[in-house]
């Protein structure tokens, strides 16, 4: 194991490192949605001089080198772009991370009644522990969309006056035959109906049918002006309730929800609205669905980037399909994923000499995928040649890693999508312990370095 970098900072780095990871708690708080994070993220970018791109457009300007852009794709998917003094055409520097993360979304026929408890009907998103999901608070947040278009936004369960939802597992003095279960089978995904009330509504008598459920129907009617029909166009997520804490008793941890991935897309985020000059163009791209594939019209593979390049690329060097073939195989890209930190509680699961360990900086792992790198974008020696020298050269941490013992498994990125343009690619992040589970916990020493990684990157 390398140095454990807190002994390296001098009393000027411990104070931005410190201001570094507080706006990230921010960040994570407000930001538990991948439409929440691209509200935030846009707040911040248009306080650094970020304008959208389809109001330039409409006032008919062109781009010129150091102007600053964004585009956004269905509020939930998200492309920031700096241009630099060289033509797009030769080549971007693109910083990529996605904003989803593993949580539970609530159905389209959602609100029953049970034996007086109303719930709501779910369905897990992503790869997650479904056991770790019950007994906690949870909270609920999203967008209810009625059929004029008026969208209603929802969160319930963050304020400390607010209510918190939780989903039931079954007392330990009756669970024999269930702990006698795999753990894949311990609570169903059926079972993962949330809890959102008990009272029947006022003046109908308790045993009356669905009492319980038309109590929750007469407060949304009262709290957001929404009908029962409505929660059919409705995208509601069911995430931890709660801010991201200090964990360990010397601060040096952050325990929060949705750190994968949102530990590598606010830190790219930070550094792109801190490099304000570099001779390449500089973007930052913050995708949907990449725990479920990224598939859809929000994921990577849809063509919300390619298109957006082709419209910078008309409004500065002259509309051509040719040239932004030539910008994206011309681009070099990290992939910013999380990689799974060593944990000595569960050494056995981890080959230590590949290892991301905790406070030594940002990782780069070469290929991902499972077992024989299948799914994987595997980078070439030449590439992680040149960002080694950046690295060094910049001073920043960092390791080599990969995602656990050979044949135990794996998991895929963004990276290999668009290294189909042929551009260069490797995935890089912060190492993360509890990955997927709803509580996370990351290194601040880690955050700190992948935001000084990726401005040395951006200006490559």
């Amino acid at each position: 194991m390398k140095q454990n970098i807190w002994t390296t900072y001098n009393e000027q780095q411990l104070q931005e490192l410190d201001s570094i990871n507080e706006k990230y708690k921010t960040c994570l708080d407000s930001g538990k949605t991948e439409r929440e994070c691209v509200e935030i993220s846009i707040c911040m970018a248009e306080a650094a001089g970020y304008r959208n791109l389809e109001e330039v457009q409409a006032a008919g300007e062109s781009l010129k080198v150091g102007d600053k852009v964004y585009a956004v794709n269905m509020d939930k998917m998200l492309a920031f772009f700096r241009i630099g003094s060289e033509p797009i055409s030769t080549g971007m520097n693109i910083l990529g991370a996605h904003i989803d993360s593993p949580r539970i979304d609530v159905k389209q026929n959602p609100l029953y009644e049970n034996e007086g408890f109303s719930y709501l009907d779910t369905h897990y998103y992503g790869g997650i522990k479904k056991y770790q999901w019950v007994a906690q608070p949870l909270s609920l947040h999203g967008v209810i969309v009625k059929k004029d278009g008026t969208v209603v936004k929802v969160c319930i369960g963050e304020e400390a006056s607010d209510p918190v939802f939780v989903i039931t597992d079954l007392l330990v003095h009756l669970a024999q035959e269930q702990l006698e279960k795999k753990a894949s089978k311990v609570i169903e995904g059926e079972k993962l109906d949330l809890l959102i009330g008990n009272c029947p509504i006022a003046n109908i008598a308790a045993e009356q049918k669905d009492a319980v459920k038309g109590n929750v129907l007469r407060l949304l009617k009262e709290k957001y002006a929404i009908d029962e029909e409505d929660l059919a166009s409705a995208e509601l997520e069911i995430v931890p309730a709660g801010k991201a804490r200090d964990c360990g008793i010397d601060r040096s941890m952050i325990l929060s929800y949705g750190q994968d991935d949102r530990v590598c897309a606010f830190t790219s985020l930070f550094a792109m609205l801190d490099v304000t000059e570099a001779k390449r163009t500089g973007c930052c791209l913050l995708v949907d669905k990449e725990e479920i594939g990224s598939v859809g019209a929000t994921g990577m593979h849809s063509r919300f980037f390619e298109n957006t390049v082709a419209e910078l690329i008309a409004m500065t060097e002259g509309e051509s399909e040719l040239k932004v073939r030539r910008a994206l195989t011309r681009s070099r890209m990290l992939s910013s994923d999380v990689s799974a930190a060593y944990d000595p509680m569960f050494a056995e699961a981890f080959e230590k000499r590949s290892s991301a360990f905790f406070a030594n900086g940002i990782t780069f792992n070469k290929f991902t995928g499972s077992r024989g790198k299948s799914g994987s974008n595997d980078a070439n020696a030449e590439y992680i040649a040149a960002l080694r020298k950046t690295m060094d050269d910049a001073g920043v941490a960092y390791q080599f890693a990969e995602l656990g013992r050979v044949d135990l498994g794996g998991g895929g990125t963004i990276a290999y999508i668009m290294a189909n343009y042929g551009m260069e690619v490797i995935d890089s992040g912060v190492a993360v312990l509890n990955m997927h589970a709803p509580y996370e916990v990351t290194s601040k020493t880690d955050v700190y370095e992948a935001v000084r990684g990726y401005r040395a990157f951006l200006k490559m």
